[in-house]
């Protein structure tokens, strides 16, 4: 029988990762006071402590599935690469690319964590769960073929996904959208798939962040697959108003006309307006809100097959209290936790969309028409739309 629960995806390895003490830089120097880098576990680890506290994890169907191999690596990146991980590992330290420093026990940790997100989007694929959530550390999204970069060793999400491609059968869903709502550009995600049009790649990002080289409107991927990739990088400041704006008139309705058969979410918290590494201003209740719009999105276009994928957030206080709410709501959960600072978020000043803010997401939205009309898709989107909440 296919179960409808909602799977948790977690093991203690990935927290084991630990990429030195470097704080917000790729490496240590004559005037940096080493600190702990800002990719640390506490999180997470916080997040899944919270899930036992409240009780929530007694209502999810916990699973603890094994790291990917080297096969499972080689869907997407290349072996050179994967050899110089291993290297490094055997070494006790390496550099895998910019920003993506790791030590001993890293690799292990990082091929647990593509595990994680390989077993997460095969149960959901195959009906074993209609709904996931794998807490993966390190995370994956700034991952390339060739390298890592932004705390990221391994794709994650290009790693499952190709995966899923590979032993796919006639019932394996083939048109997947993923969305990244992490605060930095899901760069790896999007130039795995940039020429793959059963793939919609859309990133929603605080603009000129991180990576400073892509992430632009105008990237929009290529050959048969252009019109597949979407990018929305807004401007820093954009709160609760601007990214509601954003899902409703473009992102909600490009991924309903494109017509997924799964969808998964890079789900980062550093949108949120207590991250360090992020100027944005969500809380968690945005976090669910957005959670909760996917999700009847899911319900209508693809039999509700949702998974999320754990990827950035750097705030150890409120990445918890955001990751709750998302899995709460993923679960169709009663129990919830009162986040103490909610409605202060909520109440700052300028998280109503601003109409600079408008301009461009309508100016994006008149861009993307040209691969067709979105009006049917709205109506859609409106079909299917859950209440706000603050």
């Amino acid at each position: 029988m296919t179960s409808r629960s909602c799977g948790f995806y977690w093991h203690e390895r990935c927290f084991w990762h630990d990429p030195g003490a470097i704080g917000v830089f790729s490496a240590p120097g004559e005037y940096l006071q080493p600190q702990p880098a800002s990719e640390s576990p506490e999180s997470k680890r916080r997040l899944k402590n919270l899930l036992e506290v409240s009780g929530l994890i007694d209502e999810l169907t916990v699973s603890k599935p094994p790291a990917a191999t080297r096969d499972d690596l080689e869907c997407f990146h290349t072996p050179r690469y994967l050899d110089e991980l291993e290297a490094g590992s055997q070494r006790g330290w390496g550099d895998a690319g910019e920003g993506a420093p790791y030590t001993a026990g890293s690799l292990a940790a990082a091929r647990q964590s593509a595990g994680l997100a390989i077993a997460a989007i095969d149960d959901v694929a195959h009906g074993r769960r209609r709904t996931a959530y794998a807490l993966c550390r390190p995370p994956g999204h700034h991952a390339e073929a060739d390298r890592g970069r932004g705390f990221c060793l391994l794709g994650n999400i290009p790693i499952a996904l190709k995966h899923l491609q590979k032993h796919r059968s006639e019932s394996t869903p083939r048109r997947i959208a993923v969305i990244d709502w992490d605060v930095h550009h899901g760069n790896g995600t999007q130039a795995a798939f940039y020429n793959d049009p059963e793939v919609f790649s859309v990133s929603i990002h605080q603009a000129g962040n991180y990576p400073l080289d892509t992430g632009e409107f105008e990237e929009q991927g290529q050959g048969d697959a252009l019109g597949t990739t979407l990018n929305l990088p807004l401007p820093p400041g954009c709160g609760i108003g601007a990214y509601r704006h954003a899902l409703q008139r473009l992102v909600l309705p490009a991924v309903a006309a494109f017509q997924p058969e799964m969808i998964v979410i890079a789900c980062g918290y550093d949108a949120c307006g207590k991250d360090p590494l992020g100027k944005m201003l969500l809380n968690s209740a945005a976090f669910a809100e957005m959670t909760a719009q996917f999700q009847a999105l899911a319900d209508r276009l693809c039999q509700g097959r949702l998974v999320m994928i754990h990827e950035g957030g750097y705030s150890e206080g409120y990445v918890p209290l955001c990751g709750h709410a998302v899995i709460a709501t993923l679960a169709n959960s009663g129990i919830h936790v009162h986040d103490p600072q909610n409605v202060e978020i909520a109440a700052w000043k300028y998280q109503s969309l601003q109409p600079h803010q408008r301009e461009l997401i309508e100016s994006w939205r008149r861009g993307w028409e040209r691969y067709g009309s979105l009006r049917e898709a709205d109506a859609l989107v409106a079909s299917c739309q859950v209440g706000h909440s603050r």
